[in-house]
């Protein structure tokens, strides 16, 4: 078995299996800036892909065995099914073969001030705002996102600074790989259940990330499956946010600028910290900015600086992304793609000055759509218009003999289609002038919205 961490300071030629995943491409990204020649491979062309082969990166698109030619190391990511033939090629090779999570644990461990961001929902929004608001603090940290941060226009950066902000997913364990100094916990909510089987599996998973953490574990005190993960946990620091006054950090005063805009009074153990405008919607954003504002006074920054910083995010990429506005029409994408995410993002979406909201959802996974079925028709209600697209699958094959028709037939008035071409057809024929459209979804929904987009401009 090999050490990754020690590998790590003799090898120089890495390839990456999947490389354009969100999860993939930031690591390959601080890889190369340490002077490491970077492969890689992906099935799916994306804006990742572009970035990477403009830092030189050559990408091979399909995954083949010939591929993993030349390669000291190799990383794959966990969305791939075993028999693929790059990655059996790979563990045949005796190559040093390691699951991305392995790679990032050993990044983890290079940076003395590791800020772990984890929860079900809100991860990448408050990864980007911690990291804009330790950039925009002079703090210089390197950082690994589950979005683009358009402050640095990438999934991450490397700073000069000890500290590194990461968001940390729950996905199958891989936060476990992690060495986090600070760990941040938003949210337990159902979700991965074709692996964690149960909530209570799940919530003993972020246990352990908490009991991991060496400083101090920052976590929504209002959330009662998170209580239960930090109960426990060892000596460190604990420092809550949460809406209710009994938490460390809690908004007051809570007003909607444009319909979805919060305006709240920051609050710490009863002393104002400042107000706080948000650029962007819903009021679930008042617990992220509250998390990343805990996060750095504990961090050492200002609380006013933080607020300063945090005034100016306008969202990570694909999390309620405003893509253009054309033929009076208003085209957004986000990331949603769990029922309580999707619920939060369409409320914020209708309380906007929009004559009509049109969703446009890409399911992902058969074992989510089977199991939260119920819940998705639920919030698949709220908007005016649903359009959806066939099931993503992904990492997994349809035994569940689930499809997207199913759904729809749980939702009034909802269609749904094969491809994004009729998807963006469809949509661009029917919306109307002071409409918005959002495609939502953790696949490659987004591609649909760039296909509205021209649509609208070539008629």
């Amino acid at each position: 078995m090999y050490d990754i961490d020690n590998l790590l300071k003799s090898v120089k030629r890495v390839h990456f299996i999947g490389i354009g995943g969100s999860g993939m491409c930031p690591l390959a990204e601080i890889l190369i800036s340490e002077g490491y020649k970077i492969s890689g491979s992906d099935n799916n062309e994306s804006d990742n892909l572009v970035k990477l082969r403009s830092l030189g990166v050559p990408v091979h698109m399909g995954q083949r065995a010939e591929n993993i030619e030349g390669a000291e190391m190799i990383v794959y990511t966990a969305a791939l099914l075993p028999d693929n033939p790059e990655l059996v090629a790979a563990k045949e090779s005796g190559i040093p073969t390691f699951e991305r999570s392995k790679l990032f644990g050993a990044i983890s461990r290079l940076y003395p001030d590791c800020i772990g961001v984890c929860g079900t929902h809100g991860k990448t929004t408050v990864t980007s705002m911690l990291t804009q608001i330790y950039i925009t603090c002079g703090k210089d940290p390197s950082a690994v996102i589950g979005g683009t941060l358009p402050l640095i226009g990438s999934h991450g950066r490397v700073g000069k600074s000890d500290t590194l902000i990461c968001e940390a997913c729950e996905f199958v364990d891989t936060f476990l790989d992690l060495s986090p100094d600070t760990a941040v916990i938003l949210n337990i909510d159902e979700d991965h259940l074709d692996y964690f089987k149960t909530l209570d599996n799940l919530i003993l998973s972020f246990h352990k990330f908490a009991s991991m953490a060496t400083k101090a574990v920052i976590y929504n005190g209002d959330d009662a499956n998170t209580l239960k993960a930090v109960k426990d946990c060892g000596e460190k620091d604990k420092i809550t946010f949460g809406f209710e006054k009994t938490n460390d950090f809690y908004p007051e005063n809570i007003t909607m600028t444009r319909g979805a805009f919060p305006k709240f009074t920051a609050m710490h153990k009863g002393e104002v910290l400042g107000e706080v405008q948000l650029g962007v919607p819903g009021t679930h954003n008042v617990l992220n900015a509250l998390a990343a504002i805990a996060v750095s006074v504990y961090g050492g920054i200002e609380a006013k600086e933080a607020i300063k910083a945090i005034e100016q995010f306008r969202g990570a990429g694909r999390r309620f992304e405003f893509l253009a506005e054309k033929k009076g029409i208003t085209i957004a994408d986000d990331y949603a793609h769990h029922p309580a995410e999707l619920k939060v993002t369409l409320e914020a979406a209708m309380a906007m000055d929009f004559n009509e909201v049109w969703a446009v959802f890409q399911p992902f996974t058969y074992s989510r759509t089977y199991t939260l079925m119920d819940d998705f028709a639920e919030v698949l209600k709220i908007p005016q218009h649903t359009v959806m697209t066939e099931i993503m699958g992904s990492r997994e094959r349809n035994t569940y003999n689930v499809y997207t028709s199913q759904l729809a037939e749980k939702i009034p008035g909802s269609v749904w289609f094969n491809t994004f071409e009729e998807v963006a057809d469809y949509v661009v024929s029917h919306a109307k002038p002071g409409d918005l459209v959002i495609t939502l979804g953790c696949g490659d929904i987004y591609k649909a919205a760039k296909m509205m987009i021209k649509k609208l401009e070539e008629n």
